[in-house]
């Protein structure tokens, strides 16, 4: 999937000369955390965050602190067309909450760990009534297909399947699965010798 895909295009903006206070209104009347800040053309010249805001507030009515002294200058980005593993890795890397979007220099878009996880949950359909079935297969290539085969063999449809390491580095698959009794799945897996680690109908 890529970021132009999930981004919020065309993002509300600031422009550097705007007030602190200004730039809490605006972000508090439209329940943001993140405001790109641009000069003529959309192009990007910082990011303000709702927390560096609050900080900057009292010193800016007591001294000359401006919005531009508070925006990351120069912050991280990403291009519309990189995949969302990209945006992923940088904001878990750097412990931020958000990326704004640009192409050739311009704000296009922004995208927040927020929209990260959705997408998560949307590609494993935690949303949408489903069972699930962890199952602890070996580090084998074809544990995995003879697993599969089982689940379709007993009536089971898989939506989406991913994979977690165990302290021994074995591998635990987990399988969403459409609504169904996995009884009997479980039953035949334990039968060919695999372990069910979770079973949810």
């Amino acid at each position: 999937m890529k970021i132009r895909d999930l981004m919020i295009a065309h993002p509300i903006c600031i422009t550097a000369n705007a007030s602190i206070q200004e730039a809490i209104e605006l972000m508090k009347a439209n329940r943001i955390r993140h405001l790109p800040v641009v000069s003529r053309g959309r192009r990007l010249e910082g990011l303000v965050t709702l927390a560096d805001l609050k900080q900057g507030l009292l010193p800016s009515m007591l001294g000359d602190v401006t919005l531009k002294d508070l925006m990351i200058a120069d912050p991280i980005t990403v291009a519309p067309e990189e995949e969302i593993e990209t945006a992923a890795q940088l904001i878990y890397k750097y412990k931020i909450g958000g990326l704004p979007v640009t192409k050739n220099g311009r704000l296009v878009g922004i995208i927040t760990e927020t929209d990260l996880l959705r997408a998560f949950i949307e590609m494993l359909g935690l949303l949408a009534t489903s069972s699930r079935l962890d199952v602890a297969a070996g580090n084998k290539p074809e544990s995995l297909r003879r697993v599969l085969q089982i689940i379709g063999e007993h009536g089971g449809d898989v939506l989406n399947v991913f994979m977690t390491l165990e302290k021994a580095k074995r591998r635990v698959y987990h399988f969403r699965l459409a609504a169904c009794d996995t009884e009997p799945i479980r039953k035949a897996l334990t039968a060919a010798g695999f372990r069910v680690t979770a079973a949810i109908d």
